[in-house]
């Protein structure tokens, strides 16, 4: 392709390192004062302003073939080819002029849905995050490596609203046409991550595969589970247990043959990271790994997982093999179990429901949780939010296409969902207390264990879901949150005023079946 070939010329210009290992980036990010070692061994470093993602930055580019299928909104916004080719001739003038780091990884675990990633930066931890982030290539596939796509980013070029016709100094373009993605203006290297995971939302549909924004561990019985939920809902805490071995913890494909993991590593949130409740993702914060965002003490070189003077939205990056127990390759069977991940900052949802199948579509198509501060720009305490299939703001195409999906394979395999809520309880955020990570992996634990479908269950008022009583290790009054509430009176508005907005928000869906619309809450 023409833009292609410009890219490899402007190489040309400029000192280019390929796929240098590890310890020469970390080297090499060093030396360039990108950012310092912690006394563990991992690179800290800083992303200015921005610490989280800028979703009003987002484009597709336009283009006939494409035009028809994208789901095209605030989360899609359209960019013509024209726009596009602007920007990209500016940022090859400024590749030309810069040292650059390109690492080469797949997407997709399963070789028969991978893809091939030619991964281009300016800053040498970004490119040491992206490849621990991917799958690294054996060096005969590197020998004869073919990229799919090229993804471009380079922080230090920053586009002009005036000149380049965006929103800010900061973009993300996906040109599907040319198989390129630039990101400009932003030093968050999760822009890099998710821009990725939206090319595959776009391309495994269409293979029949199901991409999911979850992660997944496997049992010793064999048996799958999937954790769906945004970022800051645990799916990388509750996945990385000890007593099992973990896929992956963010990102997956479920094709007729199971699950894989699209990517070969974790990018963890590390606020109030304890090494009592997570042991696992403290011991995997050592040389290799990328941390963002946290404040670092001078004198002692050690990290201060409690502190959100910077942001809360701090980071770590590092390869899956760093978490005991890892499944490699990232491939698993069909999954036996899925939790919906949800923190219900209105404080009214139990800690676990058992839902029913079309309880599973509506959930699914509404994704309900609290946006968590520091995930995105200008985000600062929870807000109420529905991204449906809990990853809105990473689908190209329109959710009933995800949801459909899904909806085939649980009937396929008789796979069972809960809804989780890992949010508070005893009264609203602010006011109420947030749910023991201790709570909710024992409950957990029971699912999986077979332990839940022992005991009584009592269906919601509201929500028509089923509640368990009780469980091992958890106190009976959790499953109850009317009764964790000082004022009964008050729980029920609170729960009534939830309940319509679910309802106000699946109302934008159409040709949903009724039995799917059925399993809306009831408001008295």
């Amino acid at each position: 392709m023409i833009l292609e070939n410009q890219l490899y010329a402007s190489f040309q210009k400029t000192n280019v390192k390929f796929n240098s290992p590890v310890p020469k980036l970390v080297e090499t990010a060093l030396r360039r004062n990108e950012g310092t070692l912690t006394n563990t061994g991992a690179l800290s470093v800083l992303t200015g302003k921005y610490t989280g993602r800028s979703p009003n930055d987002k484009y597709f580019v336009q283009s006939p073939e494409y035009n028809e299928e994208i789901n095209w909104g605030p989360i899609n916004q359209p960019m013509s080819q024209e726009q596009f080719k602007k920007i990209y001739e500016d940022v090859l003038t400024y590749l030309a002029k810069n040292e650059l780091f390109v690492s080469d990884g797949f997407a997709g675990a399963d070789p028969q849905y991978r893809l091939s990633l030619r991964i281009v930066n300016d800053l040498a931890w970004q490119n040491l995050f992206i490849k621990q982030l991917l799958i690294r290539p054996s060096t005969a596939e590197l020998s004869v490596f073919k990229p799919d796509y090229h993804i471009i980013c380079v922080p230090g070029f920053k586009v002009d609203p005036l000149v380049h016709k965006t929103n800010s100094e900061t973009v993300i373009a996906i040109n599907l046409a040319e198989r390129i993605i630039i990101i400009c203006g932003s030093s968050y290297a999760g822009e890099i991550k998710k821009s990725i995971f939206s090319l595959a939302n776009y391309i495994l549909p269409k293979k029949n595969v199901l991409s999911m924004h979850c992660s997944a561990n496997i049992g010793d019985r064999g048996d799958t589970a999937l954790f769906f939920g945004l970022s800051g809902t645990g799916k990388t805490t509750l996945s990385a247990d000890p007593n099992r071995h973990l896929v992956g913890d963010d990102e997956h494909g479920w094709s007729d043959r199971g699950i894989f993991n699209i990517e070969g590593g974790c990018y963890a949130k590390c606020i109030g990271l304890d090494p009592l409740e997570e042991p696992q993702i403290w011991e995997a914060i050592r040389f290799g790994s990328v941390l963002e965002n946290v404040v670092i003490d001078e004198l002692t070189c050690t990290a201060d997982f409690q502190s959100d003077d910077l942001t809360e939205n701090t980071r770590s990056a590092y390869p899956v093999n760093y978490i005991p127990n890892p499944v490699i390759p990232g491939i698993a069977g069909h999954p036996k179990n899925i939790f919906f991940l949800t923190a219900d900052a209105f404080g009214v949802l139990p800690p676990i429901a058992r839902l029913n199948s079309e309880q599973a579509m509506y959930h699914f198509m509404s994704g309900y949780t609290s946006k968590l501060a520091g995930t995105e720009r200008d985000i600062h305490e929870p807000q109420a939010t529905f991204s449906e299939c809990f990853g809105a703001p990473f689908l190209p195409l329109s959710p009933v296409v995800y949801a459909h999906l899904l909806g085939d394979k649980l009937r396929k395999h008789g796979t069972q969902v809960y809804l989780v809520n890992t949010g508070w309880t005893g009264g609203p955020y602010g006011v109420g207390q947030r749910f023991k990570i201790s709570y909710t992996r024992a409950i957990i634990k029971a699912v999986l264990e077979g332990q839940l479908n022992q005991v009584p269950y009592r269906k919601d008022a509201i929500f028509g879901f089923d509640v368990p009583q009780s469980c091992p290790g958890v106190p009976d009054s959790i499953f109850n949150p009317k009764s964790t509430w000082p004022n009964p009176d008050e729980y029920e508005a609170q729960a009534c005023k939830l309940a319509a907005l679910f309802v106000q928000n699946f109302n934008k869906f159409q040709n949903v079946p009724d039995s799917i619309k059925n399993a809306a809450p009831q408001i008295k």
